[in-house]
This record gives structure tokens, C-alpha cells and sequence, in this order.
């Protein structure tokens, strides 16, 4: 069933790029200027630091198995039983936030383009598109990412350059106020939501890409340039609005498209930043969804996944319309819940499957080189 489809290590640059920037491009200005103030730019950074040691490490084992799966690597290492359950966690975290990502697009467009429209309705409009991006295979999902990918940096090209005039760099002061520990411990949570969720991608990477060893470096190259449009975005969100306004705002970079005037012409362009981040937002949820229609028929042992897609969508609109009840939950379960999930299934895990290869590999090698 899904034996003969590839990408190639471009189409897996692109999306990974897209995976990385997600929400992040909205959201993550805001909680970093809550916990370091005007220095957040600079927790981005140490954040993309730390986050490219995680990628590595996927990278790193992927590679250790490169015909498979990460269901599949699970039940390799750990066996039938413990894997499939280190799976169906796996599984429920994708799920999970391929629904929080179905109540973010809904609760953007509800309150800031469409108002008087039910969020659910929007939430099912949001998850037709991403059902039938599934129904039509990963070859379509990177082609149809490529195209979008050349006009996301456009976009961007045009918003940075019209912003760079308000820049005051009186904002960016004093520089390293806040404390190293705070820096790095603030950093976490960027390293959990860029590099931590990209775990999922080692439900494409190695076994559903060519050219692995290419392959590799774009995983690395595509979390890398992921992490410096985080890290520019918020970079110009303290430096145009300060920090105190960044970190009051929930979505600081769209206000920050709203400060863009040119000859009192060009001005209320901030549709563009929605649909940069509605186009990264689409691309990291399918990537989610995906995962979890491809995990679920692998755990399963079936033959075809898209009888599950239908079903697993129906759940993913049911759970979007429940998994918050307003914004303030939503912050708060983020920083708690959230991240302890994203650093059990996506650091902790993988670390244990690195570790236990370790202590089998002279037993598994023979059945890894098959």
C-alpha cells in the first residue's frame, strides 16, 4: 500500500521547514517576551540551537533503520507488545495535536476575519481540506508544499522588508538582562514545539524519502531555516512593538503587520501574515494527521490506511471543539501538559529506543540490514 511512494530530499526539506514554523510564527514571539523580555530574540536562538542536538538525533536514528518506520522501529527495539504501546502513545500525541492545531486555525479566523462564522464550522472546513490532503498521499502533500513553500518566502521577503523601517533599536535594550538560567529554561519551550513534535517525521523519514544520506541534511537544513524565520520574526516583533507589547499580545507578528504603512498607501497587509501562518499551520497539522492515519493502520497491521481517514477526521473535528475551552486553558495546558507529553513521546522516548539499540545492537543488526 505505501511501499512504492517517495519523496525526494528537497519535497522533505520543504516540509520540514513547514513543520518547524507551524504556530510558532504567530505564537512564540509572545511567550518568549513573557519569560525574557526584550532577550527573546536571543532565547530563539539558543532554542534553534538546542533543537538542531533533537534533529540530530532523529537523523541518527532513522538512519539505524532505514527501511522502517518509527512504528515499525519501536516494535523492532522493544519488542511486539512494549512497542506497539510506546506507538498508540505516539498516536495519541499526533492526534491530539492535530486537533489543538484544528482549534487554532478555527479560533483565528473566529476572531480576528470571520467573526460571526461558528468556530466548528470552520474547524470542519479546516479538516476537509487536511482529509483529502491525506486521502491524496504524501507525493501530494511535498509537491503541492513545494509550491506553496516558493510563495511563503516571497511573502515573507515583502513583509520583512515593508516592517524593517519601524524597527527601533532602543527596544533591543539592555541586552542579556535576563538571567542564562532563564534564557535556557525558556528555550525548552520552543525546542519542545520545533524540534520536539518532529518526531511524526520519522513516520516519512528514512523509509518514505530517497536519497537518505541528502535527506538527512535537509532534515537539519529545513529545522535550521525553520528556526531563523522564528528567530527574525521575533527578532522585529521586539524590536517594532518592544517587549512588554509583544508579550501582551497573542498573536504579536500579526499585530505586528498591522504597524506596516508606505506612503500611507500600503497599509492593513496583516491578511499576508495570516496566510503565512495559515499555510505553515495547514502543512505541520497534515503532517500531524497523516502520522497518525499511517501509525494507527501500521499498529493495526493493515494493508491500506484510508479507510481510517474519514473516521480519525470526524474525531480530530469532535476533540478540536473540546480539547480547549478558551485561550487562557489553551496557554496554560501548553506550558504544562503540553510539554510534558511533547518531552515524554518525543525526547524521552527516542532516547530510551537509542539506548536499548545500544544494549541489542549485535542481535538486531542482522535483522536491521535486511
Amino acid at each position: 500500500m505505501m511501499h512504492n511512494i517517495k519523496i525526494n530530499s528537497n519535497q522533505f526539506l520543504v516540509l520540514v521547514i513547514f513543520f518547524t514554523i507551524g504556530t510558532s510564527i504567530l505564537e512564540v514571539p509572545s511567550v518568549l517576551a513573557a519569560k525574557t523580555n526584550q532577550d527573546a530574540w536571543i532565547t530563539a536562538i539558543i532554542g534553534t540551537g538546542i533543537g538542531l542536538l533533537v534533529v540530530w538525533l532523529f537523523t541518527a536514528i532513522a538512519l539505524w533503520f532505514p527501511h522502517l518506520t518509527y512504528v515499525q522501529m519501536n516494535e523492532k527495539v522493544f519488542g511486539k507488545w512494549i512497542g506497539k504501546a510506546v506507538s498508540v502513545l505516539f498516536v495519541m500525541m499526533s492526534l491530539l495535536y492535530a486537533s489543538t492545531l484544528l482549534f487554532q486555525s478555527g479560533n483565528f479566523f473566529n476572531t480576528h476575519i470571520m467573526p460571526n462564522t461558528p468556530i466548528s464550522a470552520l474547524n470542519i472546513l479546516m479538516a476537509g481540506v487536511m482529509v483529502m490532503g491525506v486521502y491524496l498521499g504524501l507525493e501530494t502533500i511535498a509537491r503541492s508544499a513545494e509550491i506553496f513553500g516558493a510563495f511563503f518566502i516571497i511573502i515573507f521577503i515583502i513583509f520583512t522588508v515593508l516592517i524593517a523601517p519601524d524597527i527601533h533599536v532602543d527596544h533591543l535594550k539592555p541586552v542579556f538582562e535576563a538571567e542564562p538560567k532563564t534564557m535556557i529554561k525558556s528555550s525548552f519551550f520552543y525546542v519542545l514545539l520545533s524540534s520536539g513534535n518532529a518526531i511524526v517525521l520519522l513516520m516519512i523519514f528514512p523509509a518514505f524519502v530517497n536519497e537518505v544520506k541528502q535527506s538527512k541534511k535537509s532534515f537539519l537544513i529545513g529545522n535550521l531555516i525553520g528556526g531563523l524565520i522564528i528567530i527574525l520574526i521575533t527578532f522585529l516583533s521586539i524590536s517594532v512593538l518592544g517587549a512588554a507589547k509583544t508579550a501582551n499580545e497573542v498573536y504579536p507578528s500579526y499585530e505586528l503587520a498591522k504597524r506596516i504603512s508606505v506612503g500611507n498607501f500600503i497599509e492593513r497587509i496583516e491578511v499576508l501574515m495570516a496566510l503565512l501562518w495559515i499555510i505553515s499551520l495547514y502543512f505541520k497539522l497534515i503532517l500531524y494527521f497523516y502520522a497518525t492515519i499511517l501509525a494507527i493502520a501500521q499498529i493495526l497491521n493493515l494493508k491500506d490506511y484510508r479507510p481510517l481517514i474519514m473516521p480519525m477526521g470526524i474525531i480530530a473535528v469532535v476533540l478540536s471543539l473540546v480539547v480547549y475551552p478558551n485561550i487562557i486553558y489553551k496557554q496554560n495546558w501548553d506550558n504544562t501538559t503540553g510539554n510534558s507529553l511533547t518531552l515524554v513521546v518525543g525526547i524521552i522516548f527516542p532516547l530510551l529506543l537509542a539506548l536499548v539499540y545500544g544494549i541489542r545492537r549485535k542481535n538486531l543488526k542482522k535483522e536491521v540490514t535486511k
